[in-house]
């Protein structure tokens, strides 16, 4: 059969764009960022929908956006049951999104909706369906925060992430805002603060990535919910994706090469302390020292084994974990209510809430 008469099977989306905002206390900015995009989407011709995923708010974040949402049947309110972090709010936008297209964006008004049409655009530059590009990540080349608290710690995480991940198209690691093939993003897991390496993840299993420069704008209300302190926890989840990426369906590789330099370090101690011993190097006085008196030799082969048993101990519970979600379908975050703006369509599914002892009862928006 001529491959090109062959049949292929096309995944069916509700729609073609998909914006997903994960919100924390942003009372003052949603209903303007809603109204931004409905405005920009809307001028575009799209046929989109918007996620927005309240992450624990305890302002008006949500009433607010009921408000503004309550006549657009596009529109999507999910209240999260406390803060789970951004990452886990990024995956309920993610897993109640239908579009082709998926695109994630901070709800404090600092990425601009001008810039999705561009984004999006991108995907198909100079290629045919399904397009040269799976991911376009938006480029804040002209940040407009703080430079010693901001740009500075920002531009050096950037520059480790994008060696250690072999993830060189990217240039800025920490914009939210970016465009994904749905495709692409189908069995990905996220936790942590992993929503930002999810580029460098994509394209281990296969999704061409590029980036394009964006609009970045001044804070207009609050101030932001994220300090230096969450710069430890990022470095701690580079460590798992650099190891899941580069070792993650072989960890004998990695085992076998901390195996092999624990080794060589236990050859050169001992090396040493037999020179010792014969009086070549290193003596007491002048006098051979014997190796049971050996205290640098015992001290030096411990504390090694000791990191050693503490890397392959954070190691192992890293991946117990990923087994402890993935086996179970189980998901970072856990969902109060769902909200539909606007008139239900009669296939539009009705919300509906697990309860113990594994029945499924109706849950009303």
């Amino acid at each position: 059969m001529d491959e090109m008469n062959r049949r292929t099977e096309e995944p069916q989306y509700d729609f073609d764009v998909s914006i997903c905002v994960p919100v924390f206390n942003e009372e003052d900015s949603v209903q303007k960022l809603y109204e931004e995009i409905a405005a920009v989407m809307d001028a575009g011709a799209y046929r989109y929908e918007v996620i927005f995923v309240s992450d624990g708010s305890w302002d008006e974040s949500v009433p607010r956006l009921l408000e503004a949402t309550k006549d657009d049947p596009r529109a999507t309110v999910i209240e999260l049951m406390r803060n789970f972090g951004q990452t886990a709010a990024m995956a309920a936008g993610f897993d109640a999104a239908r579009g082709e297209v998926i695109v994630p964006m901070d709800g404090d008004l600092q990425n601009d909706p001008a810039d999705i049409p561009k984004l999006v655009a991108k995907l198909d530059e100079n290629g045919e369906a399904p397009g040269k590009w799976d991911i376009v990540s938006g480029w804040r080349k002209d940040r407009k925060d703080g430079a010693l608290l901001r740009k500075f710690p920002s531009k050096i995480a950037n520059r480790i992430i994008k060696h250690l991940t072999w993830t060189t198209e990217i240039n800025d690691f920490g914009c939210s805002l970016k465009a994904y093939r749905a495709q692409v993003l189908k069995d990905v897991t996220l936790y942590g603060e992993m929503h930002r390496f999810l580029p460098a993840i994509c394209k281990w299993r296969g999704a061409r990535v590029t980036d394009q420069v964006v609009n970045h704008r001044a804070r207009e209300f609050g101030s932001s919910k994220y300090g230096l302190k969450r710069t430890f926890k990022v470095l701690l989840d580079l460590l798992t994706v650099k190891f899941l990426g580069d070792y993650g369906t072989k960890p004998i590789y990695f085992f076998g090469k901390l195996a092999a330099i624990t080794v060589a370090v236990s050859f050169t101690a001992f090396v040493v302390a037999v020179l010792q011993k014969f009086g070549v190097m290193w003596t007491e006085n002048g006098k051979p020292l014997s190796l049971n008196r050996n205290i640098f030799l015992l001290f030096s082969m411990m504390t090694f084994l000791i990191s050693v048993i503490i890397l392959m101990m954070g190691v192992l519970s890293e991946l117990m974990v990923r087994i402890y979600y993935e086996s179970q379908s189980l998901r970072p975050y856990k969902v109060r209510r769902k909200f539909f703006g606007g008139e239900q369509p009669d296939d539009r599914p009705t919300p509906r809430l697990q309860v113990p002892g594994g029945d499924e009862v109706s849950q009303a928006g």
